[in-house]
Formats: structure tokens, sequence, C-alpha cells
């Protein structure tokens, strides 16, 4: 499953780019309806950063580890799940310039949902709207830290 969230950022990409390299975005960015504990937040956006968070999903605490495998300062970082509820999680952070204060933030995920054709069929439309709930959130964040600048 392919998921891409998008949102135009009244503020140049370095300052977008910058909000998330700040040592608290990650947890600006957890939204309020969410159960979780940030267990260990990222250091930085470089390669081999780790991150852990400890998150509810319905009556369960899940552990939840991710690792930056792709970083262009200014541009672009990505991190790969190692643990947590998808066997599989790419999510591609983009930032583009569109203009000197005006930006394109770009989330765009490839992930795969548990339990094969059963989780396509029946889990892709609920993950689908929990992505768009989170991201919908996560770029207000974003639009607000950065423009308000």
């Amino acid at each position: 499953m392919r998921f891409v969230a998008e949102s135009v950022i009244r503020a140049p990409a370095e300052r977008v780019f910058a909000f998330h390299e700040r040592p608290d975005a990650f947890a600006l960015l957890q939204p309020p309806w969410g159960r979780s504990e940030i267990v260990q937040p990222p250091s930085s956006l470089a390669v081999g950063t780790r991150v852990i968070l400890r998150t509810g999903f319905g009556p369960f605490l899940q552990t939840i580890e991710a690792e930056h495998v792709a970083y262009e300062p200014g541009r672009m970082f990505a991190d790969r799940m190692v643990r947590g509820p998808f066997p599989s999680w790419l999510h591609k952070h983009v930032v583009t310039p569109r203009g000197p204060n005006e930006s394109l933030l770009t989330d765009d995920i490839e992930l795969e949902l548990p339990l094969g054709v059963l989780g396509r069929w029946f889990g892709e439309p609920i993950a689908r709207a929990a992505l768009t709930k989170l991201f919908d959130f996560r770029h207000e964040v974003t639009r607000r830290e950065c423009e308000q600048a």
C-alpha cells in the first residue's frame, strides 16, 4: 500500500526542513488522541539514527522501532520500520522549494499491512483513514511552527 500526504507551507524550504531537525519536533508531531510514549527520540536525522516509540493499538501497547536510512540535508530523510505492526514500512519525508517563501511538504509511505490478503482487503481503508488523520495533524503542526517563525 502506498500513502502520500502533501501540503503547501508558506515558509522557505530551509525553515520547514530545519523544523524536522529540531530536538522537540518528533514530540510535537505526536497526536494528542494517541497513547504514545517516546522511549528513544531521534538524536538527529542522520542515517543509522534509531527511534523507539510505544504506542497503543486498541487495548495493546506496541513497540515501534524505526531507523533512518536516507538523509539529504535540507531536502529529504527516510526511515524504515525495524520492529512494529507492519511487515514493511518505508517513510520518505521530502521538502521541495516552491519559491523563496513557499515549500511543498510530502510524506510518502510504502507499507505492507499485516495478515496478507485479508489485511489488504479489510485493513487498507482503516489504515488509509488513520494515516490521513495523523498526517493532517502533523502537517498542521508543521505549518503552525514554520509559518509563525
